[in-house]
């Protein structure tokens, strides 16, 4: 091992926690008096960085928020390629979202948890963060269609556009029953009975064309 390999951990590891101290300060801010009402000079001060130190980790603003997303970039279309021999790709796709709901993993939209609770509603209810998302959302898509079909064929694009929008319904509507005062049993039980009939939906336009 060179003497420089140790220095270079250390590094990565102080870029890592600065880059988390800097989006825990600004989510923490956000939650607290809105999105709109915290500015990024705040936001640096808080952490402890200058601005343009804010802006070498976060390119904009929204990134402060939406990169919590960004290690599912891809998932959809990962699942796919991955899935066992003789398992349709939707199939693949439903066994997922289900093992999320088991999970209670955020994306799905389905959690007991205050602040993650919280930070859907911030996402959801500020325009400049869902209209942000949406650049993840296309993102999933393309990368989903490839895995569909690598010549990006009509047919693939329809199929992954779908299942990205019907994920994203879901997913609002079992935070939306949940945000609203819903017993957790019983948003869970209408997340699975949805998810299901939304998944049967989806397979009478795309067994056609044996995806």
């Amino acid at each position: 091992m060179s003497p420089s390999e140790p220095d270079t951990g250390l590094r990565t590891l102080k870029k890592q926690r600065t880059r988390q101290a800097i989006a825990d300060a600004a989510i923490a801010l956000f939650l607290d008096r809105g999105f709109e009402q915290v500015s990024v000079a705040e936001i640096a001060a808080v952490a402890e960085v200058s601005k343009p130190t804010l802006f070498r980790y976060f390119g904009s603003k929204e990134e402060l928020v939406l990169h919590r997303f960004a290690d599912h970039l891809g998932e959809a279309g990962r699942v796919v390629r991955d899935r066992a021999a003789g398992l349709t790709a939707l199939d693949a796709l439903e066994r997922h979202h289900q093992a999320g709901l088991a999970a209670r993993d955020p994306n799905t939209g389905l959690t007991d948890d205050p602040e993650v609770l919280a930070f859907l509603r911030l996402v959801y209810e500020t325009p400049s963060l869902s209209a942000h998302l949406f650049d993840y959302l296309e993102a999933d898509t393309r990368a989903l269609t490839e895995a569909l079909d690598p010549d990006g064929a009509v047919a693939a694009r329809l199929v992954a556009a779908q299942y990205t929008a019907v994920r994203q319904v879901l997913a609002h509507a079992t935070w939306s029953r949940l945000a609203g005062g819903l017993d957790f049993a019983e948003a869970a039980r209408k997340a699975d009975a949805e998810t299901a009939e939304a998944f049967a939906l989806l397979r009478g336009g795309a067994a056609a064309r044996g995806f």
